[in-house]
């Protein structure tokens, strides 16, 4: 699931060497995914009014959803 969110926000961003994920298991169920990006890509990963950010979430939970699991995805400044 790692990839499928990292495939999506390379494709978002100008500068695709900087995009960061990283993965953590807060419960045996449920998968945290911190994205980083570069400071001039923050507004590309959002979106206006989040709609971007809302996409990537709804998507990473369908996929989980599909594993049984639920993840929740954090944008880090």
């Amino acid at each position: 699931m790692k990839e499928l969110l990292e495939y999506m926000v390379k494709e978002l961003v100008d500068d695709p060497d900087k995009v960061e994920i990283t993965e953590e298991d807060e419960d045996d169920k449920t998968v945290i995914f911190k994205l980083k990006v570069a400071e001039d890509d923050l507004g590309k990963v959002i979106g206006k009014k989040g709609r971007t950010a809302n996409s990537l979430r709804i998507i990473m939970r369908a996929a989980s959803a599909k594993r049984g699991k639920s993840s929740i995805v954090k944008i880090l400044d």
